[in-house]
């Protein structure tokens, strides 16, 4: 199978960014079950964007509008995931969806795998100060899912960081989780851009104190990244102009 025609129809299936990756660049990431990326040699990563008049609202909490959206896209990403893996398996491939958002370890926040992490190897963005992937086209505004294939696709090539000196999410962030600390390519540890315990103990009072957040989320580094703003920017004056 060629790796541009799985892009193309995963992108009719609704995707709006998909990448390939080369599962040796994230081997050893922790995983749920621990040999999880056994027997697969890519990862074929998918991205849908939110909504701008979803995120854009947000100040320093998440919204009941932005509470629905989130699962609405999480469970597009499901079925994209799904829908891509049976083109895998038909093309004689095996495939493994993994869930776009479960989380397995509460004590740890972490899922079957991180999504980002294979974002990353995919070369769909960069990772921001936030820990969040952020994309030249959408910004951090868009939800992942992942796909495990041993079916042999050209890999894509990470892409170079654009963060820069902007600290536009650690000025924004209502719990000073951010530490504004610049990396090259990935952090070697989470703890090395979050104080990960702040962040964690506000989208857990999120959850059980606002009415009609059933999630985990905030939303409000992903609204303050000036990528995700002039990106939507962007696609306004281009839909303008037609």
């Amino acid at each position: 199978m060629i790796a541009k025609n799985l892009k193309q129809f995963a992108r009719r299936c609704g995707a709006d960014l998909v990448g390939i990756a080369d599962v040796r660049l994230f081997h050893g990431i922790e995983t749920e079950p621990n040999n999880l990326l056994a027997g697969f040699s890519r990862a074929v990563s998918i991205a849908v964007r939110l909504a701008d008049g979803v995120i854009d609202p947000i100040v320093d909490r998440p919204t009941p509008l932005y509470q629905q959206h989130y699962q609405k896209v999480n469970a597009l990403l499901d079925d994209i995931a799904l829908r891509v893996s049976q083109r895998l398996q038909d093309s004689g491939g095996k495939a493994l969806p993994i869930p776009a958002s479960h989380v397995v370890n509460k004590d740890r926040w972490m899922s079957y795998i991180s999504h980002k992490a294979v974002a990353l190897a995919a070369g769909l963005g960069w990772q921001g100060k936030s820990l969040l992937l952020v994309s030249r086209e959408y910004g951090p505004r868009v939800r992942l899912v992942t796909v495990l294939t041993d079916v042999p696709l050209d890999p894509d090539a990470p892409v170079r960081n654009l963060c820069g000196k902007c600290s536009s999410c650690f000025e924004a962030c209502p719990v000073q989780a951010i530490k504004n600390v610049p990396t090259k390519y990935h952090y070697a540890d989470r703890n090395e851009a979050l104080h990960f315990d702040r962040c964690a103990a506000h989208v857990s009072m999120v959850n059980t104190k606002l009415p009609f957040i059933e999630s985990p989320i905030c939303g409000v580094c992903i609204k303050a990244c000036p990528w995700g703003q002039r990106s939507g920017r962007s696609r306004r004056a281009k839909s303008s102009r037609r």
